[in-house]
């Protein structure tokens, strides 16, 4: 299944938590967070942290390559694609940080792929990207937010709590973009 074509919020979570329930230790998501001191205090990572950590490192590589193709569609007007540029540089922040991370955790961080399986032949209109894009972003957002109350340190759930907030921001953005309701309900799901 491929993150960003369009998963449900279950399927979401599970690629995003990884395979056979797996999720976070506390130590990689303190790392995540840039809390090294709280790391080493919520004990060592596992192999288990750094498949999931290339799982999510995957997702962001993807996000970027998605965000690229929006930007180089010539769909997108000037505001929109400011826009895209934008949410792909924070993308560009978080791969940079799980892949230091991974890199912390004694891990070899994954690649990007040569070449995504994305909807290109639907993408005919700048509300079309922003469509994908918003997909993009809700399935961020469910994913995050599965992990956020799987940790018991509250250091730690506030840590993927302000990852969640940056994916809930940029969907928001997004559907206020194609004239949807930005929060179309008072709970995420």
């Amino acid at each position: 299944m491929s993150f960003f074509l369009m998963p449900t919020p279950a399927a979401a979570r599970r690629a995003f938590l990884g395979h056979s329930g797996l999720m976070l230790s506390g130590a990689a998501v303190a790392l995540l967070a840039g809390r090294d001191a709280l790391a080493a205090k919520s004990g060592s990572a596992t192999g288990n942290d750094v498949q999931i950590l290339n799982t999510a490192l995957g997702a962001e590589l993807e996000a970027i390559a998605a965000y690229q193709l929006g930007a180089e569609s010539k769909l997108l007007e000037k505001p929109v694609l400011d826009l895209a540029v934008t949410f792909q540089g924070h993308h560009k922040e978080h791969a940079d940080v799980l892949a230091k991370t991974i890199a912390k955790l004694g891990g070899k961080a994954v690649a990007a792929k040569a070449r995504y399986d994305f909807p290109v032949e639907q993408l005919k209109s700048q509300a079309d990207v922003l469509r994908f894009a918003s997909k993009l972003e809700q399935g961020a957002v469910s994913a995050y937010l599965g992990a956020v109350p799987l940790f018991g340190n509250r250091e730690l759930s506030k840590a993927a709590a302000s990852i969640l907030g940056d994916e809930a921001m940029h969907w928001a953005v997004l559907r206020q973009a194609l004239g949807e309701t930005p929060v179309p309900s008072a709970f995420v799901s």
